[in-house]
């Protein structure tokens, strides 16, 4: 193989990379940004396919983010590239807001009745039966979309004209570009 390493990652290497980025999380997103402003498709559909991206990554079944959001920006018409970098909107620093939040406003769409669970990790979480976890996956489930919604609103709404902006520098890069290959100033 052409680019292949010396020495190959151990599986625990890769687990870590995939968990906290070796350079760091702001060039991961400054990377997801720019292949953003690239996709090929309208504006509309790269934000339409952040925006379902983010949305799934507030879902509390982690695993599923990435297929929900290929899944959910196909149905709408979305970018389902935009869809995928959009689910990174979900990372370990985001996922405990995200999951208190989602937890809390289910809570309250719950009426309030659902009480405070301790959740106890120690003997592992795929011990546990979905009857020990239902009393905290149903309010997370149902506090997870109008969480989501929020979120994708709001992604859409800075994507958008992001991508526009990006688009109209580059055309008029490639108009100055033109006119100075033609010779005129």
């Amino acid at each position: 193989m052409l680019f292949r390493r010396r020495e190959a990652e151990s599986w625990w290497e890769r687990v870590r990379v995939h968990l906290w980025p070796r350079r760091s999380f702001s060039r991961s997103g400054r990377y997801v940004v720019y292949r953003l402003r690239r996709l090929s498709e309208s504006p509309h559909a790269v934000a339409l396919g952040f925006a379902v991206g983010a949305f799934s990554a507030t879902t509390p079944f982690l695993g599923t983010h990435m297929m929900m959001a290929v899944l959910l920006a196909w149905i709408v018409g979305g970018s389902i590239v935009a869809a995928i970098l959009g689910t990174f909107v979900g990372n370990p620093l985001t996922y405990p807001l995200m999951w208190y939040s989602t937890y809390e406003i289910g809570n309250l769409m719950l009426g309030g009745r659902a009480a405070k669970h301790h959740i106890d990790l120690s003997n592992g979480i795929f011990q546990s039966s979905l009857a020990k976890l239902w009393p905290i996956l149903k309010p997370m489930s149902l506090g997870c979309i109008p969480v989501g919604l929020a979120i994708a609103v709001l992604s859409y709404l800075l994507v958008k004209p992001m991508v526009e902006a990006y688009r109209h520098r580059r055309l008029r890069e490639l108009q100055c570009r033109s006119r100075e290959a033609l010779g005129a100033p």
